[in-house]
């Protein structure tokens, strides 16, 4: 992955997050702190910062770098889930990804790191229910695989609506954390569709 190529990743990713943090506030109103959208642009802010430096690195470094900037700049639990997604996926990038089976390999690992940090599965309104949904379009052969990772993250989200909190401060609400999308998912598909964008040439 060249290094032209992940700075137009990493700056397409900040531009959607920030362009979208007031909407991701009103989320996290509706169910959390309220403080979804304003940690992520922190954190994308000072990705943005340091973009010369963390797009210089290798794809897997660069990840990691990424990564432990989120943990350190984001409050909250967005800083940690996000920040151990992106640190397990560079963690398991050796080699700069040349195939689908690459993608889908290192964002296992993400995942996965997310599984275990927020101790939860998909079906629990959370950033899991895009990000499992995508893992499994990708981990499987397809004609056009950036369709069907933003395909996957649109239902995944929209599924959340309809769903029960049992995770986070949403989980308080109970029954009234139903009829509202998850912040935490929508941030998620918006990181989905930059990157699908920018490797299509649509950015």
């Amino acid at each position: 992955m060249a290094p032209e190529l992940m700075r137009a990743i990493c700056d397409e990713v900040v531009t959607r997050i920030l362009a979208n943090a007031d909407e991701l506030t009103d989320l996290d109103q509706a169910i959390g702190d309220g403080d979804h959208g304003i940690n992520m642009k922190r954190g994308f802010e000072a990705i943005a910062a340091q973009a010369e430096e963390i797009c210089g690195l290798p794809p897997g470094a660069a990840l990691q770098k990424a990564g432990m900037t989120l943990v350190m700049k984001i409050g909250g639990a967005s800083g940690p889930l996000y920040g151990s997604m992106f640190i397990a996926m560079g963690k398991a990038m050796t080699a700069p990804p040349d195939s689908q089976e690459d993608l889908a390999a290192s964002l296992a690992e993400g995942v996965e790191a997310v599984k275990k940090r927020g101790k939860s599965q998909a079906g629990e309104k959370t950033m899991l229910d895009v990000m499992v949904p995508v893992l499994a379009a990708i981990d499987q052969p397809t004609d056009d695989p950036l369709n069907a990772a933003r395909q996957a993250a649109d239902r995944g989200l929209e599924a959340t609506k309809d769903m029960l909190a049992t995770k986070g401060r949403a989980s308080f609400l109970g029954e009234r954390s139903i009829g509202h999308l998850d912040p935490g998912a929508r941030s998620s598909a918006l990181l989905v569709h930059a990157v699908c964008d920018v490797l299509e040439g649509r950015a």
